[in-house]
This record gives C-alpha cells, sequence and structure tokens, in this order.
C-alpha cells in the first residue's frame, strides 16, 4: 500500500485505538496504533514514510497531542492531523489550528463523521504533495544558473527542459567561454538523475592518461597503477558525465567510447569483466565537429553516437539583450567577493559594454567586470573603470548592425540606424549642444541639423544667431 494511506492512531484508551484500526483498516488504510506519545514520537521518527494522516488523543498520561502535531507536522508538512478529546475547549481548538491541525473532533463521535473527515483529509495531502512536486518541478525547468531572456537564450532554455529527462546523448557546442557546461549542468539539474555531475576536461587530460581517467583501471595494470580506480563513468553511476572538448579525444580512445555508448558497459584497463553503467552522457566541443570528421579527426560513427540532440549555443555578440543582465549579475557576486558595495553601472559604462565585441564571449565578460570591481574607486562602474578595447567601443558602431544577416538585410534601413544612433549618442555626451555635437560626429552645423531632421529629432524653435546653445528632444 501506498505511504499515503498511512494512518496513525494515537490514544491512550484501548477499546478506542481497537476500534479505529478496525475502521480504517476496512477502508484499505494503513494502520498503526500507539497507546500514548512516547510511542507515537518513535514511531513518527522511525516510520520509512511520513504518515499520510495522524489521529490523536489531546490529553495523554505520558504527554500532549498538540506535541504529537508537532512532530508530525516536523517530519512532513504533508501529513495532515486531527485533534481527538474528551474535553474540548475553544482555547485548545485554536492552539492545535495554530499549530497547522488539520480539525478538531470532540469525542464521543460519529464514525460516518470521522470517516469523512480522514478522507478529506488525504485529499488535502494530495494536494499539498502535488504542489511541491510542481514547484520543484518549475524551479527544474528554470535553471537559475542561465541567464538571458534573449530570443536564442529563451530557445536554449526550452530545449534544455524538453531534453532533460531523455536519456538521448547530448552534444553542446559553440565558441569557448559561451557557457557550455552550465547548460550541461541545467540539463542534469532538471533531469531525474539522482547522481553526481561530473566533468572531464578531455583536452587536458594527458593522452597517456585519457583511458584510465574515463574507463578506470585495475591495480598493476600499468607502470604506476599502485591501485583500482574506477573512471569517471563509474563515479558517476546514476548521474551525468559532460566530455568537455570532446574533440580532443584521441582516435584510439573514442572507439573505447563508443562502445560505451552502444553498450552502456565499461571495461577498464586490465579487467577482465565489463561492468554496466547508468550514466548520462553529455558532450561539448567549440571545436566544428563535422569538418574534424572530415578530415579524419574525428570518428564519423562516434559524431552519430553523440550528436542525437545538438544544442548550439549562440555567441554573446547574437544575443546582446542578455550583456546587462550577465552584467549587473557578475557586478552583484563579484561585489560581494571583494567586499565591496557598488551599486551598478553608469550609463556611459553600460553603453561600451552594449557596443562591445565580447570574442571571449560570457567568460570575457565576467572577467571584465571583476577586474572592474577590483580596480573601481567609487560606488559604481564608470566608463573609466573598464578596459580600454572596451571603453572605446562605446565610439564605434555596434558590431550587430554591420554585420551581414545570414538572410541579407536592408542596407540603407541598416545605415541609418547606425547614423541615428550616433547623432544620439553625440548630442548625449554633448549635454544637447549642436554644434558640440556635430563636431565629434565630423560634420558642419547645417549637416548636423539635415540628419536630425531626416531621423526626426525634433528641432526647438530657434533663433538663428543663438544656434550655437540650441537644444534637442526625440520626437514624441
Amino acid at each position: 500500500m501506498s505511504d499515503r494511506a498511512s494512518i496513525l492512531v494515537v490514544d491512550d484508551e484501548p477499546g478506542l485505538r481497537e476500534m479505529l484500526s478496525i475502521l480504517f483498516r476496512r477502508e484499505k488504510y494503513e494502520v498503526t496504533v500507539c497507546p500514548g506519545f512516547v510511542t507515537a514520537r518513535e514511531a513518527i521518527r522511525n516510520a520509512p514514510a511520513a504518515f499520510g494522516v495522524v489521529l490523536t488523543d489531546l490529553m495523554m498520561p505520558d504527554g500532549s497531542g498538540l506535541d504529537v502535531l508537532t512532530l508530525a507536522k516536523e517530519r512532513s508538512q504533508e501529513t495532515e492531523v486531527i485533534v481527538m478529546t474528551a474535553h474540548s475547549t475553544v482555547e485548545t481548538a485554536i492552539e492545535a489550528m495554530k499549530r497547522g491541525a488539520y480539525d478538531f473532533v470532540t469525542k464521543p463521535f460519529a464514525t460516518a463523521e470521522l470517516r469523512a473527515l480522514v478522507s478529506k483529509a488525504f485529499e488535502k495531502g494530495a494536494l499539498v504533495a502535488e504542489n511541491v512536486r510542481l514547484r520543484a518541478q518549475v524551479d527544474r525547468r528554470n535553471p537559475k544558473d542561465l541567464l538571458g531572456h534573449s530570443e536564442p537564450m529563451r530557445k536554449i532554455l526550452d530545449l534544455v527542459s524538453r531534453v532533460a529527462d531523455s536519456r538521448g546523448t547530448v552534444l553542446i557546442t559553440g565558441e569557448s567561454g559561451t557557457g557550455k557546461e552550465r547548460i550541461a549542468r541545467a540539463v542534469h539539474v532538471a533531469s531525474q538523475r539522482k547522481g553526481e555531475f561530473l566533468v572531464v576536461n578531455c583536452g587536458a587530460i594527458p593522452e597517456a592518461l585519457v583511458e584510465s581517467e574515463l574507463f578506470g583501471h585495475e591495480k598493476g595494470a600499468f607502470t604506476g597503477a599502485t591501485s583500482r580506480k574506477l573512471g569517471i563513468f563509474r563515479e558517476a553511476e546514476g548521474g551525468t558525465v559532460l566530455l568537455d572538448e570532446v574533440g580532443e579525444l584521441p582516435l584510439g580512445v573514442q572507439v573505447k567510447l563508443l562502445r560505451v555508448l552502444q553498450e552502456k558497459k565499461v571495461r577498464g584497463l586490465g579487467e577482465s569483466n565489463e561492468t554496466p553503467i547508468d550514466v548520462r552522457i553529455l558532450a561539448a566541443t567549440n571545436r566544428v565537429v563535422e569538418e574534424d570528421v572530415k578530415n579524419g579527426k574525428f570518428r564519423q560513427d562516434l559524431y552519430y553516437r553523440l550528436n542525437v540532440i545538438r544544442i548550439e549555443v549562440p555567441p554573446l555578440r547574437a544575443r546582446r539583450e542578455d550583456v546587462s543582465e550577465l552584467a549587473k549579475h557578475f557586478l552583484e557576486r563579484c561585489s560581494r567577493e571583494h567586499n565591496k558595495e557598488i551599486r551598478g553601472f553608469s550609463s556611459d559604462a553600460l553603453r561600451a559594454l552594449d557596443a562591445y565585441d565580447f570574442p571571449g564571449n560570457v567568460r570575457e565578460l565576467e572577467n571584465i567586470v571583476e577586474r572592474s570591481v577590483a580596480l573601481a574607486s567609487g560606488q559604481q562602474i564608470g566608463l573609466g573603470d573598464l578596459p580600454h578595447e572596451v571603453s572605446g567601443a562605446a565610439a564605434q558602431p555596434s558590431p550587430a548592425l554591420v554585420t551581414l544577416p545570414e538572410e541579407g538585410c536592408d542596407i540603407e534601413s541598416v545605415l541609418g540606424e547606425v547614423e541615428r544612433r550616433l547623432i544620439l549618442q553625440a548630442l548625449e555626451r554633448a549635454g544637447g549642444v549642436r554644434t558640440a555635437a556635430a563636431k565629434l560626429l565630423g560634420v558642419n552645423l547645417r549637416s548636423f541639423r539635415y540628419r536630425m531632421q531626416k531621423h526626426a529629432l525634433q528641432l526647438d524653435d530657434e533663433d538663428p544667431v543663438s544656434s550655437t546653445m540650441e537644444s534637442w528632444k526625440p520626437e514624441a
């Protein structure tokens, strides 16, 4: 019988215990009876699973039913407790309800009434359990470690959610620093797997030791093998293994890895028998695996076996909407680590970060923020706190605007948007003084005024003589 259909009856009256035991066993419940508080305490603590419903007398020679109620709720909030008493008072009823009792009944009671009450208590407990399960599922399906609301990140989060409980192998590809390991970890966290998440960097292990690290070895299998080693696959039993930089694996090891994927068995160096394993295998690489297959550097059969589910992680420059969110996240963490009170970025600093190309992707952004926090002297990261290559980016057109999309573009529209953004930046930097803004852009005032009108940047009525201090505002 399910543990959710178990009842604990606590009462010092033998006749009542026997009657309730017979009544609820007939209703197909699993019933445990206790004569008092002390035995109830042991039953609650030692039961394999929490009771679904507890029926407890209020006044017993060795303790109070309210204490039974507290113990049951400490064991599980899903347990519903019904307090029974022959000495009902408003005060005790209120106290029982405050402590989380489902209901309070006065002896003597009708058995039909008690049966209905217990049935409703089980229904409520089931609803509580379902809510807990759904909340946990929401937490798993929305990994907090993956930040960003751009369209590419929304697609990745959706894919992580859909593949989490699959047994299929996942190949995660993308440039260095894009967060492939974080995505692999999110797949593991969102899954039902109970084991560990282990990462092996295939490119960092000496070639002579790769096989031993992955598959293990027997004592004496080779010089220096002074003890038995399980290997990463057996250490992660019931969990997930990420083969990071899988494209760096030697061809000989690729053959053995293919067999592990096919047979779900491992044989270490010097071992005579294979060991079955239950491990989810994920792989990540910054290489173009298809090119390595063509060049004979990566086995085609292993590629097909790894590439069951593909997650392509875009570079940071392809999801610029996420830059400020990531930067603020790193700022909060780095400020705590450096014991500094830095509250944010100046508008110039954020604009520079938004404009920068980030060849090192998210990892580079994290390093830039950490450096800026370490060097900052104020309570805000300013343009001067950023590295020169970043601070200079604000004066350049955004690469996203001048990179030709795969589907092509309208060149006049793109160039117009670049021009409009530069005009706005120049006006802001010049404090609204148009002559100064025109100078920043290398054009005369007449040309600058023409460009403002072209982009619907509204001009106030003005005296031509005082045009050197013109104000501006975007058209409403």
